[in-house]
């Protein structure tokens, strides 16, 4: 894509290729522990799977760009790959979803991303191995400035390409942030990026991950929330699984079912980066946190009716389709 082109939202995380693995049903079992769910399969002998499907420039960043890209924003994208097939692929994949692919890094004599998914009924399981890379934050031009930041997971060990990233935002105050934690950036501590939070305009988190990252109470939505706004977001987005979602801005707190499901979900992966990136793009578009929490749950449904993140994701229009089509109870009650 020509550098021209307007920047509305910069993702930043990693990006991979996701093989999905489809087993056989009755080919492993599901168990629950108090660990939570396992999946078990035989060992030491031969697991019959159906077949595999392969979507490469995926990952927590890669998928919201492409959901803003599909939403009519300009959507850019900081990641590395490996200068190997994958990375190409990778970056040819995520411009034919109209991301601008300019700060997509090339790591020459590193392997990309690619990750392995255990795909059984209407969940999966990932085998992930994050490549380690240089990590540098790109110089990037006052007419490249972006109105929003979306940062998202992004490998371990990159405290000072965090502290980097905290730095540019400090220069350039102007620049609003989307922040959706990933796993290390979790283990890390709100402490630890205490800068990145106090500059979060929106946060958003599933209700496990608001436990970690504030301390609340996990049955308490409004102890979670209190905690949360004290690290700096000023809306904070709380996802729940089937009880659908919550938001608040430090005033205003909603809670806001999912969208029904025309049909069993296929495959549940890029559910939240489908919700938190079709929340922002609302907000971005000036529409109110009741709005974006009505937006948001659409998307959602629509990419677990698909495989991978990104296949289901949708266009403006049909998004509004849907909400068109909405029965009367998907409305945000106040809590």
């Amino acid at each position: 894509m020509s550098d021209a082109v307007k920047i509305d939202v910069l993702s930043i995380g990693d990006t991979l290729t996701d093989a999905f693995i489809k087993l056989k049903d009755g080919s492993a079992t599901v168990a629950e522990n108090e660990d939570g769910r396992l999946l078990t399969i035989p060992f030491g002998t031969k697991v019959p799977f159906d077949h595999v499907e392969v979507v490469e420039g995926v990952g927590n960043a890669a998928n919201a760009s492409v959901a803003l890209a599909k939403l009519g924003l300009g959507s850019a994208l900081i990641a590395n790959v490996g200068g190997d097939s994958w990375g190409r692929e990778i970056i040819t994949a995520l411009g034919e979803n109209g991301v601008d692919t300019r700060f997509v890094r090339v790591n020459p004599g590193k392997k990309s991303n690619y990750h392995y998914a255990l795909w059984y009924k209407d969940d999966r399981t990932i085998l992930i191995n994050h490549q380690h890379y240089d990590y540098h934050f790109p110089h990037i031009k006052p007419t490249e400035t972006p109105a929003w930041v979306y940062l998202t997971s992004i490998a371990g060990d990159t405290e000072e390409y965090h502290d980097d990233i905290a730095d540019w935002l400090d220069a350039n105050p102007g620049v609003k942030v989307g922040f959706q934690p990933g796993t290390f950036q979790m283990e890390a501590g709100a402490e630890r990026l205490k800068r990145l939070y106090h500059r979060t305009n929106i946060l958003f988190l599933n209700r496990e991950e608001a436990v970690t990252v504030g301390g609340g109470k996990h049955e308490d939505i409004n102890d979670l929330f209190d905690k949360l706004h004290v690290l700096g977001p000023k809306i904070v987005c709380i996802t729940d699984g089937p009880d659908g979602a919550y938001a608040s801005d430090g005033h205003n707190r909603y809670k806001m079912p999912n969208y029904p499901d025309p049909a069993p979900p296929l495959e549940r992966t890029g559910a939240g980066d489908a919700f938190s990136s079709t929340f922002l793009a609302a907000i971005l578009k000036g529409l109110t946190i009741e709005e974006a929490l009505r937006w948001a749950p659409i998307n959602s449904m629509s990419v677990v009716q698909k495989v991978g993140a990104r296949e289901g994701l949708l266009s403006l229009d049909e998004l509004k389709a849907f909400l068109a089509s909405a029965p009367d109870t998907y409305k945000p009650s106040k809590l």
